[in-house]
């Protein structure tokens, strides 16, 4: 179930580890690798850390070797936002969940399938569900 996206500073810094935090309400990065998220094949959904929104499916996932999360597309296009980043001297189209406006990581144009798209997502900004029964 996801939670209202209305919460103030402090009740963001209650509610999530001081990782989470930092990626997800400062647009942070966790450091490549160290996710624990980053070698899951187990099937299943990821939502948003933050508010619980189903942001990627499992079946969407793929080793991009970039040392985060790597997928082909977001559960829905209105699951996520795509907002213009120009922090650290670079350009970049940075993914923000929909209902919390969390920040996730970024997407890019050097993916597999049909749209050539790898949203490069940080594990801390995400909350894994296993399918039932896997």
């Amino acid at each position: 179930m996801t939670e209202t996206k209305t919460l103030t500073d402090a009740e963001w810094r209650e509610k999530l580890t001081p990782e989470q935090y930092h990626v997800l309400r400062e647009a942070g990065t966790e450091r490549a690798f160290t996710g624990k998220y980053e070698k899951n094949k187990a099937p299943g959904e990821y939502a948003c850390a933050g508010c619980g929104q189903p942001v990627f499916e499992s079946d969407d996932k793929y080793d991009s070797g970039s040392g985060w999360p790597s997928f082909t597309a977001p559960v829905s296009q209105d699951a996520v936002e795509m907002n213009r980043d120009m922090s650290h001297g670079m350009v970049r189209t940075e993914v923000v969940c929909s209902n919390c406006s969390g920040h996730l990581g970024h997407v890019f144009p050097d993916g597999p399938g049909a749209e050539g798209l790898r949203y490069c997502i940080n594990s801390a900004a995400l909350d894994f569900k296993p399918e039932e029964g896997a």
